[in-house]
C-alpha cells in the first residue's frame, strides 16, 4: 500500500541553492528530503513542493508531498525526517492525505513576505532575513506604486522567466507595513513568475529611492521589457509564509 503524504517545511535558504534538486554538488532543499526519505524508505522517493523558492529565499509555508511504499505514523515519520535531516530544515507538520493530493498543482494561493529594514544598524539577529537600506525612503510614493501591481496583469517586465513562457499573473494583494524601522512588504497570487516577487519589491524600492516614479508603472507594464523595471531585489528578505488549497484537496478521504 502506497501513502500521501504532506509535510510543511520551514527552512532558512541562506545555504541553498534553491528548492529544486539540481547537480549533486549544490544542496538544496528538495535534494535534502530525498536524501532523508531513501533513509527512511530504502529507496529513492518523489517529492513534489508547492513553490520553487531561489537561492537564500526562506519558507514558513512551503508545502511538499510524498507518496511512501510503507506505512508510517505522520507524527513518527516527523520525527524521522528531523532527524535525518539538517537543523536548518524543519518538518513543522506531517499528514496523511487522499491520494490525489498534490502539493504542486492543488495550490490555489501563495503568499511571500519580503522585509526590509531602513534603520542606521541591522541587528544580526535579523541579517539573514531582511535586506538593510540604511536611510529613509519614501513611503507615501512607494505605497502609490504598489496600488499598480494588483490584478491581472502581464509581468514580462518583472520577471528573468523563459521567454516561450507565458506571463500573465494575477496579483490578489500586494500591501507594505511599516513598523518602526521596517518595511514588510506581501504579496498573494495564484502562481509567481521566476524573481517576479523580488523583481517587484525591487522595483518599489527604487521608487522609495526616488529612481522612479509611481507614475511610470503602467508605462513599464506596457513595454513589457525587463530592463525597464528596477532592481532585483536580494533573496535573502524574501519568505514564503502560505500555500493555500481547496478544501476537496485538503481531505483525507
Amino acid at each position: 500500500m502506497v501513502n500521501n503524504y504532506r509535510v510543511i517545511v520551514h527552512y532558512d535558504g541562506t545555504e541553498y541553492h534553491g528548492w529544486q534538486f539540481q547537480t549533486p554538488e549544490y544542496r538544496t532543499i528538495q535534494a535534502e528530503l530525498i536524501r532523508a526519505l531513501k533513509i527512511i524508505a530504502k529507496k529513492q522517493m518523489i517529492v513534489t513542493g508547492s513553490s520553487r523558492t531561489d537561492a537564500g529565499v526562506h519558507s514558513i509555508g512551503l508545502t511538499a508531498n510524498f507518496h511512501l511504499p510503507i506505512a508510517i505514523e505522520p507524527e513518527s515519520l516527523q520525527k524521522a525526517l528531523n532527524s535525518l535531516l539538517p537543523k536548518d530544515i524543519r518538518i513543522m507538520e506531517c499528514s496523511l492525505m487522499d491520494k490525489s493530493f498534490n502539493a504542486r498543482f492543488g495550490a490555489s494561493s501563495k503568499t511571500y513576505i519580503y522585509r526590509v529594514f531602513t534603520g542606521p544598524v541591522q541587528s544580526p539577529f535579523s541579517l539573514r532575513f531582511a535586506l538593510h537600506i540604511p536611510f529613509a525612503l519614501d513611503i507615501k510614493a512607494m505605497r502609490q506604486a504598489a496600488r499598480h501591481f494588483i490584478g491581472a496583469k502581464d509581468f514580462t517586465s518583472f520577471t528573468s522567466d523563459e521567454p516561450e513562457k507565458k506571463k500573465m499573473r494575477e496579483v490578489t494583494e500586494f500591501k507594505m507595513q511599516v513598523k518602526k524601522e521596517e518595511i514588510i512588504f506581501t504579496v498573494s497570487g495564484k502562481s509567481f513568475l521566476r524573481y517576479m516577487v523580488r523583481n517587484m519589491v525591487g522595483t518599489i524600492i527604487d521608487v522609495g529611492r526616488g529612481k522612479i516614479s509611481p507614475k511610470d508603472i503602467p508605462d513599464i507594464f506596457a513595454a513589457k521589457d525587463r530592463r525597464r523595471a528596477g532592481q532585483t531585489a536580494p533573496a535573502k528578505g524574501l519568505t514564503l509564509v502560505q500555500v493555500e488549497y481547496e478544501p476537496t484537496t485538503t481531505k483525507n478521504n
